[in-house]
């Protein structure tokens, strides 16, 4: 083993950790390939003068914004005037050559395909909140890759503790309107589950990931607001008094919903009553169920040359009541998808309207009930018999009822 070797797997095992400004300054990266790819959009983001040479890149490589693209060999000289380089093309002595040049000129150079020969190293790196966090393993580049996923999950979930004052979307004495998503925990957004880490009181619906309370400390206050269908409920003003109320208690309050907050689910109601107070709202979407849970029950609502639209329906009112505001005609009367919710109890309405405007009696069905969740059942129909099957199958609300030809996918 020669001296040189010796060197360079010291370099690579003991590496010395430091963020580099580079800002204006040339940052050459030879390949156009999938390395590019993934590092070129970090470099660019930090300001970089970056050249990329290459034979051939990837669409994804010609397509990113700020840089140069010369589509040639690379050539001694290359690297005048550069400050860092990445040597990344599929050519083992082509990188060798890269390393070389640079070692001579003094510019640090990552070596892509063999790290140790390189004269630095690419950590598994992530931005959080104005942290930048770099993981190094030795070289060993699916260890600190986990390690980089797995404390950048705990910075999100809360585990790591820090100051949350400055944590975008925490405000003392604000409100965080999140969307839970459709039932699984696992789908609420990155966002929402951060700001829960950090409430000092949740206000919950009946739909919202009951699993997310129990990862709650303690000492935060939860106050059930559901809302049971034909049963008890939480009066909608008596929640936004309790969001206002507890805002001004200096506290920081997040509304749980299911699903997506701007979705049949009152959100933007809760948001004028806060507006009107002068408490702060922060609003994080979530996976809507009308979207979500077909999705997952192998529905998808467009699909290519069969569908180019859908439509997600409240069914909280029939048809004919003076209070719907639905033009259950033009529904029936369209080609594509209706997703419709909240419509278990009145379903034998709404398919006979349905089918009265127009929606052949074989139109596939899907229902779901309590999608995502482990208590999850499906039943598939038509639009002609869907009412009789719910009501012999048991169906209950929480369900998701989809007319239209994608519910056949998945049968």
């Amino acid at each position: 083993m020669t001296p040189a070797h010796v060197r360079s797997e010291a370099s690579s095992e003991n590496a010395y950790l430091v963020g580099l400004r580079l800002t204006g300054k040339k940052v050459v990266m030879v390949g156009g390939g999938t390395v590019a790819q993934r590092r070129l959009p970090l470099l660019v983001a930090s300001g970089a003068d970056v050249h990329v040479i290459a034979i051939s890149a990837t669409p994804a490589v010609e397509a990113i914004d700020g840089i140069t693209l010369n589509l040639r060999e690379f050539r001694t000289g290359d690297l005048d005037g550069a400050w860092y380089a990445i040597a990344a093309t599929d050519d083992p002595d082509v990188n060798a050559a890269i390393v070389a040049e640079a070692e001579a000129r003094h510019i640090f150079c990552v070596r892509a395909d063999i790290a140790r020969e390189g004269t630095a190293v690419t950590p598994a790196s992530f931005e959080y909140e104005g942290l930048a966090v770099g993981v190094l393993a030795g070289g060993e580049h699916r260890r600190s890759a986990a390690i980089r996923s797995a404390i950048h999950e705990a910075l999100q979930q809360g585990v790591i503790a820090r100051d949350d004052s400055v944590t975008p979307g925490v405000v003392r004495g604000g409100v965080a309107l999140v969307g839970g998503g459709p039932g699984d925990p696992e789908l609420v957004t990155v966002r929402g589950r951060r700001l829960l880490a950090h409430a000092d009181v949740v206000v919950a619906d009946r739909l919202a990931p009951q699993e997310l309370l129990a990862e709650l400390s303690p000492d935060v206050e939860v106050i059930d607001a559901a809302k049971i269908p034909y049963g008890r409920s939480m009066a909608q003003d008596a929640i936004n008094s309790v969001l206002v109320d507890r805002a001004k208690e200096g506290k920081f309050v997040v509304r749980l919903k299911g699903g997506d907050p701007f979705v049949f689910a009152r959100g933007q109601e809760e948001i004028i009553a806060c507006a009107e107070a002068g408490i702060p709202v922060t609003v994080v979407p979530g996976v809507t169920s009308a979207i979500g849970v077909p999705a997952l029950a192998g529905v998808p609502v467009t699909h290519r040359a069969m569908t180019h639209e859908f439509v997600v329906v409240s069914g909280h009112v029939a048809p004919e009541h003076p209070e719907s505001l639905v033009n259950w005609d033009a529904l029936a009367a369209m080609r594509g998808t209706i997703v419709l919710l909240m419509a278990v109890e009145r379903i034998e309405l709404f398919a006979r309207v349905l089918r009265e405007g127009g929606r052949p009696a074989d139109t596939p069905v899907l229902v779901v009930q309590q999608g995502t969740t482990s208590a999850e059942r499906t039943l598939r129909a038509t639009l002609a018999d869907a009412p009789e099957r719910i009501r012999a199958e048991g169906i209950r609300p929480p369900a998701i009822i989809v007319i239209g030809a994608v519910a056949a996918f998945g049968a």
